[in-house]
């Protein structure tokens, strides 16, 4: 039997008195200027937080899972090797399948003896077929798995420039789809992943995020679906400030819950949450290793429903066995032996990243109404705003690389000169831009070290 620790021996210090101790450690220094720093996205960061200065103290983040599922990314080509792929997968521990397709395929044969009872799948699909989807989603549904169509018009528009066919008839479409599934099914999603990639600031991701769910919503209350109960799924990148991305992940579902109720409707927010492929390298490869694991870590502890981690050497390399086991393994590891899948919300109560999910929830709630106020996501999407405000985030995030604000090990930090990527590129790594015929500008995913690696890898080949 344990009894209550007795801390009335020790004088508790108010915010005050610890900043005047921290300003006297400090010899004369200011304080602002050496210990306080500012983010992309605005917000000042402190040296300290308190149960006194924590803005918002005491309220839940709606819907936090009680556990994380590992998840595996499987792309749909030959179906012989996609069933060696998501049975190997299965059999070595993951607990869900991330499927990407660019065509459809049959279902029982590359799900042939596989026991899909108790196992999520997310789909990724470059098409739209309607008739393929109710063909997967029955099928999934008999073997007694779950499934996440992931379907989003918008994505679709903001990504390669084109919708499908046109704004009404993709929402109908997708209206259509939801009523012959069912609203408890999960067919509608918001890949917040691509304004991460592309180079968005956290608070932008957030205010895109939710205001790109306000559009999809709009067109299709116009297609004629109006539902009070919407279930989406975030796919959602992570990056490499630990704390901030555990806060955007907890601010995404206090927005969408306030989104809910503006629109007087219920949107369940599940969370697929992706290491990003912004901070990737192609030197000094094996940090991504240690990139993949802190942001899934801050993947876990943020409250996602599912991980799925990418394999270090994917820039670069074709599939191969050996990356797609340690990809696999890192989130074994996360789950099964450091035991953070045992919290609901492994977050509460620590006052630093309370506030910053307060803060980026503010800050973008903000700019959300902005865009509200301006016409909507779409009419910002043709008007070329957002991805110019993209553009400029990512300009500014490469020009601290080069002056060296922003760290990246291996790429302007403790570089290794004497290794060679010209002999081991099997992929392409570098940005190759195909111009097509588009009725807006599309949003471009764009790599931090791109600059400064094919710098590096032209002087190679000279």
């Amino acid at each position: 039997m344990t009894s209550q620790l007795d801390f009335s021996a020790f004088d508790s210090l108010g915010d005050k008195q610890w900043k005047q101790h921290i300003q006297m450690e400090l010899g004369g220094q200011d304080y602002n200027d050496t210990l306080i720093w500012e983010s992309p996205e605005g917000i000042a960061v402190k040296p300290f937080y308190s149960a006194t200065s924590q803005k918002h103290r005491g309220y839940d983040i709606p819907g936090m899972p009680g556990q994380w599922e590992a998840i595996v990314s499987v792309f749909v080509h030959d179906p012989q090797v996609t069933h060696h792929l998501i049975k190997n997968a299965l059999d070595q521990g993951a607990q869900g399948l991330y499927l990407h397709a660019e065509a459809p395929f049959d279902c029982a044969q590359i799900f042939d003896h596989i026991d899909l009872s108790q196992v999520r799948i997310y789909f990724k699909a470059t098409f739209f077929d309607p008739s393929f989807f109710n063909t997967l989603a029955d099928f999934i549904k008999k073997a007694k798995g779950s499934l996440h169509l992931n379907a989003d018009p918008l994505y679709g528009l903001a990504h390669d420039g084109v919708w499908k066919a046109n704004c009404n008839a993709d929402y109908k479409a997708l209206g259509d789809l939801i009523t012959q599934l069912g609203p408890d099914a999960w067919v509608m999603a918001v890949h917040m992943d691509l304004y991460q990639n592309a180079g968005a600031t956290m608070t932008q991701q957030l205010a895109y995020g939710l205001a790109h769910l306000s559009e999809s919503i709009h067109w299709l209350n116009a297609s004629g679906l109006k539902l009070k109960k919407y279930n989406t799924t975030f796919v959602v990148s992570l990056g490499t400030n630990y704390f901030f991305e555990m806060a955007k992940l907890r601010a995404t579902r206090l927005l969408v819950k306030s989104l809910g109720k503006a629109l007087n409707c219920n949107i369940s927010c599940h969370i697929l949450a992706v290491p990003s492929k912004r901070y990737s390298t192609i030197y000094d490869f094996n940090n991504n290793l240690l990139r993949h694991t802190t942001e899934l870590m801050s993947g876990i502890l943020g409250g996602a429903n599912g991980l799925c981690n990418l394999p270090y050497d994917e820039l670069y390399k074709k599939s191969n066995a050996f990356s797609q086991r340690l990809s696999r393994n890192q989130l074994l590891i996360l789950q099964r032996e450091s035991f953070q899948d045992l919290n609901k919300d492994m977050g509460q109560g620590a006052y630093y990243i309370e506030s910053l999910t307060a803060d980026l929830a503010e800050k973008s709630l903000a700019l959300f109404k902005e865009i509200e106020a301006s016409g909507g996501f779409l009419k910002q999407l043709k008007s070329g705003s957002i991805q110019k405000k993209i553009r400029e985030s990512h300009a500014k995030a490469n020009q601290d690389l080069h002056s060296q604000e922003l760290v990246m090990l291996g790429i302007n930090a403790f570089v290794d000169q004497t290794q060679s990527m010209k002999d081991q590129l099997e992929l392409f790594p570098f940005d190759k831009r195909n111009p097509r015929k588009t009725i807006i500008e599309p949003i471009l995913e764009r790599r931090l070290a791109t600059e400064i690696e094919q710098t590096r890898y032209n002087h190679e080949k000279a």
